[in-house]
C-alpha cells in the first residue's frame, strides 16, 4: 500500500533554469524539480565525472518527485566551465552552501536534506561538518567515495564525527571506492546518527551485472524507495 501511495503524486513540473551565485561573481546553473505535493526537498550534488543532467541524477530526481520529494540539482563551477578537474574544497563547499540557501528560499515550508553522488556527497558532508547548512535536517550519500580504488582507508570519514544531523549512506556492495567492512564500521562508530543501505551487486555507479538476475532499474528503485522513506522520517 505504501508504494502505491508514494507514486500517487501528480507529474513533476520543472521550473525555469536557475542561476546560483557562489562567490566572487561565480555563478552555476541549477534545476528544481518538484511535485505539486512536497514532503521533503533534496539538494542533490553531482559526482566528479558527470554533471547534474547525467542520466542517473535525472532518473533519481524524477523518481523522487513521484514519491513527493523535490530536488534541486546544481553544477559545481569546474563542471560549469567544462573542466575535468574538481574545484578546490573551499569553492566546492561554497557551492554546496549556495545551493542549500537557494533551496531554502525556493521551498520555504519544506524540510531539507542534502548530499549527492560520490564527490558531491563528500563535499556536502565536509561543508556540513565545517558549519551546519541552513535548514538541513539530514544528509544522504549516493556512493560515498571512502577511498581510492584498491587502497582501503577510512581517513576520508574522519570529519563525519563532527556532523550532528542524521546521515543515510546508500552503497553498492561491489563499490571499489568504499570497502564494505570499513563502511559498516564507520556507521557503527557514528552511534545512531547514520544508516547504511546496501544495494546488492551494485558498483560505485549502481550498475548491476546482467548475470546477477537483477537490473539497474531495480537498483534505482531500491535507492529511491529507501531515500524517500528515510527523508520522510527525518523531515
Amino acid at each position: 500500500m505504501r508504494a502505491r501511495e508514494e507514486r500517487a503524486y501528480p507529474a513533476p513540473v520543472p521550473t525555469e533554469p536557475l542561476r546560483l551565485a557562489v562567490e566572487r561573481g561565480e555563478t552555476v546553473s541549477a534545476i528544481l524539480l518538484a511535485p505539486d505535493r512536497i514532503v521533503a526537498g533534496y539538494v542533490l550534488a553531482h559526482g566528479a565525472g558527470a554533471g547534474m543532467t547525467h542520466p542517473f541524477l535525472t532518473g533519481t530526481a524524477e523518481g523522487l518527485a513521484e514519491r513527493g520529494i523535490a530536488t534541486l540539482r546544481y553544477q559545481f563551477p569546474y563542471m560549469e566551465r567544462g573542466s575535468r578537474h574538481p574545484d578546490r574544497p573551499a569553492l566546492a563547499w561554497a557551492t554546496v552552501r549556495a545551493a542549500v540557501t537557494a533551496a531554502a528560499a525556493l521551498l520555504p515550508e519544506t524540510p531539507l536534506i542534502a548530499g549527492g553522488k560520490s564527490f558531491g556527497g563528500r563535499m556536502t558532508s565536509q561543508a556540513q561538518a565545517n558549519s551546519p547548512l541552513p535548514r538541513v535536517c539530514g544528509l544522504v550519500f549516493l556512493g560515498f567515495p571512502l577511498h581510492q580504488a584498491g587502497r582501503p582507508s577510512d581517513v576520508r570519514a574522519e570529519h563525519l564525527t563532527h556532523i550532528d544531523v542524521p546521515m543515510l549512506f546508500i552503497q553498492g556492495s561491489q563499490d571499489k571506492l568504499a570497502d564494505s567492512r570499513l563502511m559498516s564500521a564507520i556507521v557503527q562508530r557514528l552511534e545512531g546518527r547514520a544508516t547504511l543501505e546496501v544495494i546488492e551487486g551494485a558498483d560505485h555507479s549502481f550498475r548491476i551485472p546482467a548475470r546477477s538476475g537483477r537490473t539497474d532499474r531495480q537498483a534505482l528503485e531500491q535507492i529511491l524507495d529507501t531515500l524517500a522513506a528515510w527523508g520522510r522520517r527525518v523531515g
